[in-house]
């Protein structure tokens, strides 16, 4: 288990042509993992709804606000190392949009699934307690919609740098 504080960077790729955009910020993180042996573990990441606003740089700033929940679950790979473990994971991301608050006649998808990439590394500190360091690649994506017709394809992709510490049970 981990406990981590990570900074969210959004990528904010959008082919609406408004210009969207959401704010950056640093997120609580909780990740459950199960070693099925001494390398390979499923990795659960948690984190609570995070509020975000949109801005559109075409509209001249802050246009609505939304909530984002986006558990992952990555299969990784830990490598033997003496006095530290990297570790490489891949898996799937699920976002679920909520509280969207958007202009009259503004909607978005409120469903999300993409692919999600890490690289981390655990540095042992006592004999079951860890100082986590990991970088995440989040791929997160939803249509937006004006007048109830697609305007196009609003990407958060969002990398993720944390550090935490980790207990082994």
């Amino acid at each position: 288990m981990r406990v981590r504080a990570v900074h969210l960077d959004s990528a904010n790729k959008d082919s609406t042509g408004l210009g969207l955009s959401v704010n950056n910020k640093t997120i609580p993180e909780v990740d459950i993992s199960y070693f099925f042996n001494k390398n390979v573990a499923a990795e659960l990441i948690l984190t609570v709804p995070q509020k975000h606003d949109l801005s559109s740089s075409v509209l001249g700033g802050r246009i609505g606000s939304l909530k984002h929940l986006p558990p992952s679950l990555l299969l990784q790979y830990h490598f033997d190392a003496p006095g530290f473990k990297p570790y490489v994971g891949a898996g799937v991301n699920y976002t679920r949009f909520s509280n969207v608050n958007l202009p009259a006649g503004v909607d978005i998808d409120r469903n999300s699934w993409g692919g999600a990439l890490q690289v981390g590394v655990d540095i042992p500190l006592s004999k079951n307690l860890y100082l986590n360091f990991d970088v995440k690649k989040v791929y997160i994506k939803t249509d937006v919609f004006a007048g109830g017709a697609k305007a196009g394809t609003f990407k958060v992709d969002p990398v993720l740098v944390g550090v935490g510490l980790g207990w082994r049970f």
